[in-house]
Formats: C-alpha cells, structure tokens, sequence
C-alpha cells in the first residue's frame, strides 16, 4: 500500500513558512502584492481565483481582483496589464487561464514585466529554466518537486517519465527532474509502447487530462506515482488522469486527488510572488 503524498499539509507548511517572513516585515513597509486579472465567467477559474485571494489573505499579501467582462477588448486586457506593471504596490500579476478565444494568451502573457510574471509563462522565464537560472518556476511543476523534497523522496539517478507535454506542466516538469539528476523521458499521444515505457518508471507524472488514465498495469513495483489531472469520474465525482484505487496498491508513492498538487500549486504561486517582492524591495 502506496504512502499518501499529502499536498494539503506540505502545502500548509510551506504558507506557515512564508508567513513568517512577512510577518517579519517592519511596520510601514509594504506587503507583497499579487494582483490576478479574470476575463469572463468561467466557473472553474472562478473558484481558482477566489483560492488564490485566500491563500493571499492565509499568508499576509496585499491581493487584488480585476474582474473584466467577457467582451474585454485585448487592447483593453494589455492595457490593465501595462498599468499593473508600473504599479510599486504590485510584485506579481497573474492572468488566468483561459481566456476568452478572442483574446491571445501569448500576446497578453508577453505582456507582463518578467519580474512580475508568477507564472513564469513568458519566453524570459521559460529560457530562464531552461538553463537554470530563474527567478520564478511554474506553479504546478515546482508543486511537484516540492512535494517529493518534502516526503525525501531523492529524485537523482531514477527513471522518470512524464505523461504529457503541456508548456504549462509537462515540458517544465521535465526541465525540472532533469535539473534534479533523473533521467527524463516525455512521453504523449504519439508515444509507441506507452505502457513498457511507463512500466520503467521510478518516477511516474501524469498530466494528460484523462480521468483514470494510468491503469496498475502501466505502473512499476514501488513507483512513485504523482497525478496531475483534474477531471470527473463517470458519477461526476473529481478523480485524477490515475486509476488511483488500483494503482495505490502497487506505488510505493502516491499522490491523491483532491489533495495532492492541487494545494501545491497555489502554494508555489505565492512562493513565486514572495520572491518577487524581495527582488522589488532590494532593487529600491
């Protein structure tokens, strides 16, 4: 039986942690401030952006909500972007995804100065990663691998493989185990043999928007197993790209859904903008 990675708690205690540090910020100095911008009324970026103002208030930032309407023109969404960028009381901007379809993510994300891109989603801090010196690391990804640190699991010298090559998970989850010394393999739709090559892993993420994709037979003895997906079962019910019922059986390792990343990822956000504000106030 595979040990919970439990994102809930690592997440908690990163927010602990954080909110020791501005606490420490003297009186009459500013908080760090993380400003988010949501075009239209998806319902699930919604409840995104309402988690994201809580962990704000959780740790002691500054947080502030542009809620534009679904006609915004993209001349208008930059325009607010450029404001935001000026703004001394703001060190992150985040943009959330997606956006309505007349409106392009890149040109709005290309947008954001780089320094207060907490995503890191723009070319700067992609090329940034790749060659490891960032700032600012991807959410999601930089969950994961704060996950794994915190359970001590050593990633150097393990197979991994990661399913799916989203520019927002699966590419920077690579670049990341592989700055961490595993031996990286990316897997994806075209992917030939999937289930041998799945079944080498030690380390096992899946990140393809598949409910109960990875089956215990595509899983190595004592893996461990890090489920990225966010979907509905057959019944409605949340539930990961992992069959994580059978799988838990054979993991050595394994993250839950809800529970897992999920918590991470907004964790690593504010992390991200933390930093940012350091940078901010050195810089004065």
């Amino acid at each position: 039986m595979a040990v919970i990675l439990d994102g809930k708690l690592t997440s908690q205690k990163v927010r602990e942690e954080i909110k020791k540090e501005v606490d420490l910020i003297k009186e009459g100095v500013r908080r760090p401030g993380l400003a988010v911008i949501i075009v239209g009324d998806d319902p699930a970026s919604h409840v995104y952006v309402r988690n994201k103002k809580k962990g704000c208030e959780e740790v002691g930032f500054v947080s502030r909500e542009y809620a534009l309407p679904e006609n915004t023109s993209e001349e208008e969404l930059i325009s607010l972007v450029k404001t935001l960028n000026s703004d001394e009381e703001i060190d992150g901007i985040l943009v959330q995804l997606p956006l309505p379809r007349h409106l392009d993510d890149k040109k709005v994300i290309e947008a954001i100065d780089p320094s207060k891109d907490v995503d890191a989603f723009s070319y700067h801090n992609v090329g940034r990663i790749t060659v490891g010196d960032y700032d600012f690391l991807p959410c999601t990804p930089a969950g994961v691998m704060e996950l794994l640190s915190n359970y001590n699991i050593d990633v150097a010298g393990k197979n991994a493989v990661v399913i799916g090559r989203s520019n927002i998970v699966g590419k920077p989850q690579a670049l990341l185990l592989l700055q961490a010394n595993a031996t990286v393999t990316v897997a994806h739709s075209r992917t030939q043999n999937l289930k041998e090559v799945t079944r080498q892993a030690d380390i096992l993420v899946v990140a393809i928007g598949k409910a109960k994709f990875v089956t215990a037979d595509m899983v190595k003895e004592g893996a461990v197993v890090i489920d990225v997906g966010m979907d509905r079962d057959e019944n409605g019910k949340l539930c990961g790209d992992v069959d994580f019922e059978s799988v838990k059986e054979k993991a050595s390792y394994i993250t839950p859904v809800p529970g897992g990343v999920g918590p991470m990822t907004i964790t690593e956000l504010l992390k991200n903008t933390l930093t940012a504000y350091k940078r901010h106030i050195n810089e004065k």
